[in-house]
């Protein structure tokens, strides 16, 4: 074994140790990935993957750098755009992705866009008419 590998492996080891761990996280990640629009709260999560919800909250933590829920609201602001460049009412779009109150959905999408949903499905349109 060269040097590489074994330091490769000795890494591997230390940040992947428990396969069944990385499991429940790349489930948890899933399920989030295709349920965005769902009312989830972590609660329910843990009771779906049968795990401490404090647990799993250190664990994809752990492999991902942020909480479910942080994760969560990224995934319904990607989707969130994608329906707006679509042509679907901002309304819509609120309800679409998982939000009750369409003010809660126009806060945080400008706090992580920059704009509100309509200037920025505006600016989309005027760039699409540009090309």
């Amino acid at each position: 074994m060269t040097f590489y590998q074994s330091q490769l492996h000795k890494v591997k080891s230390e940040c992947y140790s428990n396969k069944e761990q990385l499991k429940t996280v790349k489930a948890l990640r899933n399920y989030l990935e295709n349920s965005y629009y769902d009312d989830l709260n972590l609660n329910t999560l843990s009771k779906k993957l049968f795990t401490s919800k404090y647990h799993l909250l250190r664990l994809f933590k752990k492999y991902y750098g942020q909480t479910p829920r942080q994760y969560l609201m990224d995934k319904r602001i990607e989707k969130s755009k994608q329906y707006l460049n679509q042509g679907m009412t901002v309304t819509d779009t609120c309800y679409a992705v998982g939000f009750e109150s369409l003010g809660s959905f126009s806060t945080l999408f400008k706090s992580r866009t920059g704009k509100s949903p309509k200037a920025y499905q505006k600016e989309q349109f005027s760039r699409k008419k540009l090309e």
